[in-house]
């Protein structure tokens, strides 16, 4: 095993699965001879040359539906959206194409592409450029959107991604970028991860914390902080959006009796709402209190520093809604 970075496990498998399969390609704004905005296509332009590794215009609309049509002609194309906030401007071709057509043509066509996106606040990006406008795409049934959180993770998830038949959101954030975890030195070993499955990334009696991408990595860390008071937390990282898995979620809580759930969008209509309605659908009868929430603040998120940390969720946040809940689990419970 080799310690890497989240950046660097997503460009060492992106390489290993182009060298695996010569029907992969990449495609993107800058990835080619600047090597992509956050270097995750760093290398590949010298070593797969330009009919593989594909500048495109400040088009996204144009080669995401180039992209479409490639997968449609049995290609596996990467794409590289330089944030999700541009891929608003390609919402006709991801929703209303990539993916419908399977569904339209009766089954007779895929197209296996992945779109890699990153998103999220802290960067000092404005408004504009540090959504997280996920839930838009995991609402849309022929979508795949996934959400790792891991370096480990990102290369088991980077891997089902290119080789499902489906098209595949591949959300990263931001903020993951230089966090590190160990990934295996061969590539060969990765198995890849199965999409629709969460994972239960830390066991735990007395609560269950829900979260995906960053918020993810921060429950692992609150989680720890918890134990060290005699809490015993479990952790369930969801990896995947759409599908989602239901019953590893519900099996947790129907252990625990309680759970947070936490994200980095916006509360209202959040993915976070959906999980609340999931555990009161298949837990109601478990629960000892109310399933409580943690998000990003209901404003378009500000440029100043100190008002986009004050914004956005975090450890602490975290924490006081862990205590919130398991005192009114308490209350209840006397």
């Amino acid at each position: 095993m080799t310690l890497v970075t989240y950046r660097q496990a997503l460009r060492d498998t992106l390489r290993a699965e182009m060298h695996r399969d010569e029907n992969v390609f990449v495609m993107g704004e800058e990835i080619g001879v600047f090597e992509g905005s956050y270097k995750i296509t760093e290398g590949l332009l010298s070593e797969f040359g330009e009919r593989r590794v594909r500048d495109t215009p400040i088009a996204e609309e144009g080669f995401v539906g180039a992209a479409i049509g490639a997968a449609m002609l049995g290609l596996r194309p990467v794409v590289e959206l330089m944030t999700i906030n541009f891929s608003l401007l390609a919402l006709d071709q991801i929703v209303n194409h990539a993916a419908k057509i399977y569904g339209m043509f009766g089954g007779q066509c895929s197209v296996p592409m992945v779109i890699r996106t990153p998103g999220g606040g802290g960067q000092q990006l404005g408004a504009t450029h540090s959504q997280n406008v996920e839930v838009y795409y995991s609402f849309i049934p022929g979508l795949k959107v996934v959400a790792p959180s891991t370096p480990a993770e990102a290369s088991a998830m980077l891997k089902a991604a290119i080789r499902d038949d489906d098209p595949v959101l591949f959300l990263e954030n931001l903020a993951l970028y230089n966090t590190k975890g160990e990934v295996p030195d061969d590539l060969d070993d990765v198995t890849p991860a199965e999409i629709g499955r969460a994972a239960v990334t830390r066991p735990g009696t007395d609560i269950t914390i829900i979260a995906y991408s960053r918020m993810a990595h921060v429950a692992a860390g609150v989680a720890e902080r918890l134990a060290a008071d005699g809490i015993s937390a479990e952790v369930v990282d969801l990896r995947s959006l759409r599908p989602l898995d239901r019953e590893t979620i519900v099996e947790s809580v129907r252990r625990t009796g309680c759970a947070v759930v936490a994200e980095d969008d916006w509360l209202t209509y959040g993915i976070g709402a959906e999980i609340a309605a999931t555990i009161q659908e298949g837990a109601f009868d478990w629960l000892d209190a109310p399933v409580r929430r943690v998000a990003m603040a209901e404003i378009p998120l500000p440029y100043a520093k100190p008002l986009e940390l004050a914004a956005l969720p975090s450890a602490d946040s975290l924490v006081t809604a862990v205590r919130d809940t398991l005192a009114a689990t308490a209350a209840r419970r006397h």
